[in-house]
């Protein structure tokens, strides 16, 4: 039976098939199949070669792959800097809270800085990191031969980038809008100037308008119209804002003071409108640097962005060097100062930015 039977199962493969040396000959024309790798040599002109279309593809997937590389090794890098950053803020955050340093300004019942003001010191440094990276950007475009098109996308990169400080700032105002209106992110110097949590705009166009010249005769009419609207929106602002403090003085001092309770509640509820003042004078402030744009040519604007990051890194600067000046001269200066200030009163204002 089993003699008859040619099945094999698949088990017993290996016993029906005989080792692969005791094969027959199948006549001289038999030979081994070579090797994949031996069929072509390594310097074979079989092969065809590459068309240019091919080339350009593989070399702009060369270039893509080099810079998705110096992307992420950009984007680690930052993350590991960020990361840094953060651990000494935190560190700092807490050494200044064990001694005390972080208290408000309202005297022995002053708060510490709550965690979404920190949060916004930190956002605003990096901001302000990112300002300084693109006001070079600004004076490298203003400096080379770039068309308007390559100006424009820079001014509108600049822009942007104001548009995320605003959005900042709305956050923050949600958690903590006295920091914001007092100014506590800024130099000592910019709080001299500071209007609701900011620049006033009107000032800022003032400022700008001499810094900008030559202008067109429609651009001059343009400006003076949007600093006109502005005037109007700050006094409107300025205004209610009085009310709202005339409104909250009335409400804590009235009333007798077993009704402190419901004072308080009440003055609360007040408070809360706080928010929506510094959003509208942050909607302002954005859009009166959307309209300067549209007033002014790209090479206008780019210059107009200039002005600003220079003065108000000149308003720091100030502020440093009013921090570091030498305390020994300042008691000698005491004798004179009540003289130097007297005459100054009554002397004439000047254009401070004359020379700017």
């Amino acid at each position: 039976m089993a003699d008859k039977d040619a099945f094999c199962y698949p088990y017993h493969v290996h016993d029906c098939t005989p080792p692969q040396e005791k094969l027959p000959n199948k006549g001289p024309f038999h030979s081994e199949m070579p090797p994949k790798n031996s069929r072509k040599g390594a310097g074979s002109t079989s092969e065809k070669p590459l068309d240019a279309k091919t080339l350009r593809r593989l070399a702009q997937n060369r270039e893509a792959a080099r810079k998705s590389r110096l992307r992420k090794k950009a984007y680690v890098q930052q993350l590991e800097s960020s990361r840094l950053k953060l651990t000494h803020l935190e560190q700092d955050l807490q050494r200044a809270r064990s001694q005390g340093v972080f208290m408000g300004c309202s005297g022995a019942g002053g708060s510490i800085l709550s965690s979404g003001a920190a949060m916004f010191d930190l956002e605003y440094a990096r901001w302000l990191e990112d300002d300084h990276r693109h006001m070079a950007e600004l004076r490298t475009g203003l400096q080379a031969p770039l068309s308007d098109g390559e100006l424009r996308v820079i001014v509108d990169g600049y822009l942007s980038h104001y548009d995320e400080v605003f959005r900042l700032k709305g956050v923050a105002a949600k958690t903590d809008v006295f920091h914001l209106i007092n100014g506590m992110w800024t130099s000592p110097a910019e709080r001299c100037f500071l209007w609701i949590g900011g620049f006033k705009p009107s000032e800022l166009i003032a400022m700008l308008r001499q810094q900008l010249e030559p202008l067109a005769e429609q651009q001059i009419m343009g400006i003076c119209a949007l600093r006109h609207s502005s005037v109007q929106a700050e006094d409107a602002l300025t205004q209610g804002l009085e009310q709202l403090q005339q409104s909250l003085v009335d409400t804590i001092a009235g009333g007798s003071v077993a009704d402190g309770v419901q004072q308080m509640v009440a003055a609360m509820g007040k408070l809360a409108n706080l928010e929506g003042f510094v959003g509208q004078a942050d909607n302002l402030r954005q859009q009166t640097l959307h309209q300067l744009c549209r007033l002014l040519t790209v090479r206008q604007a780019a210059r107009c962005f200039v002005v600003i990051g220079e003065y108000y890194g000149r308003l720091r600067a100030l502020s440093s060097l009013w921090a570091s000046r030498p305390r020994e001269s300042m008691i000698s200066d005491d004798n004179s100062c009540q003289t130097t200030t007297e005459l100054q009163m009554v002397q004439p204002s000047q254009n401070h930015f004359s020379n700017f």
